[in-house]
């Protein structure tokens, strides 16, 4: 397919890639690297009074955007497509200094951006240490008898943001009994029970917490009566 003789639906000035050979009908140098549709016929940059700009690829929008914003003059760079019949664009010529004002302004609002995310991530971590310490709370209200460093740790490990855990779940926000109880008999079954050896000896998982199912009951019955219950 050839390219089309009319010039593509892009905003402004258009410049054109040409796929072949092409000369100026002004000046008559070629081929043309780049060159202008005036009245059908192709014109170098020169000849259309553009040969003072440069060319900034595309790549990069926000540098592409503020480059043509610093520039007084500029131009849609295309090229014709043929397998896919269309124009594409490939960058913007803009005035020589322009693609370094714009560099420095998306510069200062890179910095700006890092700034704001490392506000974020302090603001997060504050909320998730409050967000622990209420965790670990909730769970020596319901469990006196629970070791003040097992809940603190209980809570750490079933409260981390992104994990999907039950701490992060909707009802782990509201600390919800179950939610805050689904975690320290996690924690249980892990830590205090054989519950880990029997998956890794092929016990099926349901088969596995049926046989510890006592030891995590007579655990948590402990803790929440306010005695250290059974750890063996």
């Amino acid at each position: 397919m050839a390219p089309r003789s009319t010039p593509p639906p892009f905003p402004g000035i258009v410049v054109h890639q040409p796929l072949r050979g092409r000369h100026c009908a002004g000046c008559r140098r070629g081929p043309l690297p780049l060159l202008v549709m005036e009245n059908g016929v192709p014109r170098c940059l020169d000849c259309a009074d553009l040969g003072h700009l440069v060319f900034l690829p595309r790549g990069d929008t926000a540098l592409t955007r503020r480059s043509r914003e610093e520039s007084t003059l500029s131009a849609v760079v295309v090229r014709f497509n043929r397998r896919r019949g269309r124009y594409e664009r490939q960058g913007v010529l803009v005035e020589e200094d322009a693609p370094a004002r714009a560099e420095r302004r998306c510069l200062a609002d890179a910095e700006a951006r890092q700034r704001r995310r490392m506000r974020e991530a302090r603001r997060r971590a504050a909320e998730d240490v409050r967000f622990a310490e209420a965790f670990a709370a909730e769970i020596r209200r319901l469990f006196p008898g629970c070791p003040a460093e097992r809940a603190r740790a209980v809570a750490a490990h079933a409260s981390v943001r992104g994990s999907g855990r039950v701490g992060r779940s909707a009802a782990g926000r509201a600390l919800s009994e179950g939610a805050v109880t689904s975690a320290v008999a996690a924690s249980v079954r892990h830590l205090d029970t054989p519950y880990d050896r029997l998956l890794m000896s092929g016990v099926p998982r349901d088969e596995a917490r049926r046989r510890i199912a006592a030891a995590v009951t007579t655990v948590l019955r402990g803790w929440s009566e306010g005695g250290l219950g059974s750890t063996g």
